[in-house]
């Protein structure tokens, strides 16, 4: 039994979340182990209050002995200083290999692609690689890609209900911001998250994303807030200004991501692209509306009830490009404002949120 294993994070914040019951395995299997997460600093937020770990290091020269304890030194030196006996691999990088044998950990643990194996004492063989002297894979759910990673390390095989935790910190920076911009505190309320940081393909029109929140407005009398991540303060404006009802923009400042999962948890629905934060909805059991574009919902899918997922068959995809090769987009202009709106209607109807909605309306 390991005394001591060192779990390198994905960078992206939606893979981060959908690698959270594989940490909950993780910490279930080795509860005495001492176990350190090594991710990126734009992790922090959401890792903070999670319990799968005793220690945190940032990659980007700051290391946190226990979360949100930040202390000055090399990540690379302060885990080979560690000497753990496993370094699993979440991430499908060369440089997560090379990080672990730089560090010296007995055992590296990944998945056998990237050029990597070399670097690795534990190849984990990858079920859905396509044969072909270029390096293709079948679209398979991220969580069953970890899942099959936990089960070959003595884990029970996890299921895929993603969790993130709140902080008090957070839960009241939120409600200090959401008095600052007038946001009303009782009145049901969707988020819409128009971004996305894959590229700007994934992204619906900002004109529907606007129409459609108008109608909620109009129709359910509900709040309408707008989110958006670094450089997305663009789109969430764009919105803002399309539609003809009242709707709460967070651009200055943005929220931190500790601050979207307080608003995403007390959220009624959430409107958005296939991102991040769509994960949000799922770990905190929220409905949500993904529009889907060029992506493959295959690779993200999880078996949340709560969720209905809006695209249309093109011939052309999905392509899993960040930019429309053909220069029309149609995977995304297809998708209609009222396909959007019915997907929302059919997800709240008949559940508490219905009953809220109809308790503004009368």
């Amino acid at each position: 039994m390991p005394a001591s294993i060192l779990i390198v994070l994905p960078t992206w914040v939606g893979d981060f979340v959908m690698a959270t019951p594989f940490l909950r395995a993780v910490r279930r299997r080795f509860p005495s182990a001492r176990i350190t997460l090594l991710a990126d600093s734009n992790l922090a937020d959401l890792i903070d209050g999670g319990t799968w770990a005793d220690y945190v290091e940032f990659e980007h020269g700051v290391s946190v002995s226990k979360p949100k304890e930040a202390r000055p030194g090399s990540y690379i030196l302060s885990l080979r200083a560690a000497r753990f006996d496993w370094a699993i691999l979440l991430p499908n990088s060369f440089r997560s290999a090379l990080t672990a044998w730089r560090i010296r950990a007995k055992r590296r643990i990944g998945y056998d692609r990237d050029a990597r194996g070399l670097l690795l004492t534990d190849r984990m063989p990858v079920k859905n690689r396509l044969r072909g002297w270029r390096p293709r894979f079948a679209p398979l759910p991220l969580v069953e890609y970890y899942a099959d990673l936990a089960e070959a390390l003595g884990c029970d095989r996890p299921n895929d209900a993603l969790e993130l935790f709140r902080t008090p910190h957070a839960d009241a920076s939120l409600a200090d911001k959401c008095r600052a911009l007038g946001v009303p505190p009782h009145q049901p309320r969707i988020v819409i998250s128009p971004g996305a940081k894959f590229g700007a393909a994934k992204c619906w029109s900002p004109q529907r994303f606007a129409e459609t929140a108008d109608r909620m407005i109009r129709e359910w009398g509900a709040t309408v807030v707008v989110t958006c991540g670094p450089g997305e303060e663009p789109i969430a404006r764009q919105i803002r200004d399309a539609m003809t009802q009242r709707a709460y923009v967070f651009d200055e400042p943005r929220l931190s991501l500790g601050e979207l999962k307080s608003l995403i948890a007390d959220a009624d629905l959430l409107l958005c692209n296939d991102a991040g934060l769509r994960h949000f909805a799922r770990a905190f059991d929220v409905p949500v509306v993904t529009v889907f574009g060029p992506t493959h919902p295959e690779w993200t899918r999880t078996s949340f009830a709560r969720e209905r997922i809006v695209r249309i068959d093109v011939d052309c995809g999905p392509c899993q490009q960040r930019v429309c090769p053909l220069g029309h987009l149609k995977c995304m202009t297809g998708v209609t404002v009222d396909s959007v709106f019915s997907a929302a209607e059919e997800l709240l109807a008949g559940g508490g949120v219905a009953a809220r909605l109809d308790g503004v309306r009368r």
